[in-house]
């Protein structure tokens, strides 16, 4: 029995140290799960972002040819209404999906932005199947769009925690008739 009794303090040290191994490779096991979870998810919502993003652009390009046909945009590659309206059809319906995949996975602050982009672009839209020619208006409405885009990917980049980015306002050079 002595024998035991001069082993025990050993024996709980063992236990203990044992324990507490234990104990610290469960907290770092949790930690690295979560890690883990946590740029899974922010993968899915940067894809999200990225792919709502595009839907979006689609319709804006879209937008840009035809006003470029009723002589408000100066874009290259014209398009008649009557040609772009399946297209823009098209644009509309693969905004949807990605519309929803947003409003599930994105911040209050994203989707909130996105809804200033994607309104602004129905304006347009609407501006350009009421066969408008106003040059001035399309500005007007241009800015917004830029604006709209540009807070929307200024949330995106607050929301995943990115460097600030570039603000895409490309200066061309000047055209030959110009």
């Amino acid at each position: 029995m002595t024998a035991l009794i001069q082993q025990l303090p050993a024996l709980l040290g063992v236990v203990i140290g044992a324990l507490g191994s234990y104990l610290a490779l469960a907290r770092s096991d949790r930690e690295r799960f979560r890690r883990e979870r946590d740029a899974r998810w922010e993968e899915r919502r940067l894809a999200v972002y990225a792919e709502y993003a595009r839907a979006l652009k689609k319709s804006v390009t879209l937008t840009y040819r035809v006003a470029a046909h009723l002589g408000n945009d100066p874009h290259p590659h014209p398009m008649p209404l009557a040609e772009a309206e399946p297209l823009l059809a098209q644009a509309s319906a693969a905004r949807d999906p990605s519309g929803e995949a947003l409003v599930m996975l994105g911040s209050r602050d994203v989707v909130e932005k996105a809804r200033v982009w994607v309104t602004t672009v129905i304006e347009m839209e609407r501006f350009l199947r009421a066969g408008a020619q106003d040059p001035q208006a399309w500005q007007a409405l241009l800015e917004r769009q830029r604006a709209g885009r540009a807070g929307y990917y200024a949330a995106v980049r607050d929301d995943l925690e990115l460097p600030p980015g570039h603000p895409a306002r490309w200066q061309l050079p000047p055209g030959p008739d110009t």
